[in-house]
């Protein structure tokens, strides 16, 4: 098996990890699959964390979060507020060079948040489609996010179709 073949499929898995890791709800997990700034052999103790090996983050209508902590803390904050997540990725590509990989991918997205009167089900599903870039970097542990970019997909009304549609 080719080195770039391997690499491919070590990123698809470092890739799905991430989404079981929100799936989940496993904050520990989906934080070990984020850069530090050890993995770049920067001294943690002498350094500003905004400044080396920043990590981003875009998530559907927020504005670009940088940094370690503030990346982690919104996964936090959307864990903590959101009690089902299940994405169906698809149209996923992977695109390694050197130590960089990039993934594109759409999420399809299936999320419920807590029961309107504390019931004991979750409140209503919804759905969402959105398309994402995550960036990754080789480590020595493997694998890990660099980026992540997600955009709302704008879905097409009827009333649109019928005004393009000729007379």
């Amino acid at each position: 098996m080719s080195t770039a073949h391997t690499d491919v499929e070590q990123v698809e898995q470092a890739n799905t990890a991430f989404y079981e890791a929100m799936e989940q709800g496993d904050f520990e997990a989906l934080s070990a699959l984020w850069l530090t700034p050890s993995d770049l052999g920067v001294d943690e103790e002498y350094h500003d964390p905004a400044d080396v090996g920043v990590v981003s983050c875009v998530h559907p209508g927020w504005p670009v979060l940088t940094g370690r902590g503030e990346v982690l803390r919104s996964y936090a904050l959307i864990m903590a507020n959101t009690d089902y997540i299940q994405f169906f990725l698809t149209d996923v590509h992977v695109s390694v060079t050197g130590d960089t990989a990039l993934v594109t991918c759409t999420e399809n997205i299936l999320s419920g948040g807590p029961a309107p009167d504390d019931g004991a089900e979750l409140g209503p599903l919804v759905g969402q489609l959105v398309v994402a870039t995550n960036v990754f970097r080789r480590t020595s542990d493997g694998w890990k996010l660099w980026s992540h970019h997600a955009s709302p997909v704008l879905a097409e009304s009827g009333e649109e179709e019928e005004e393009d549609s000729p007379s």
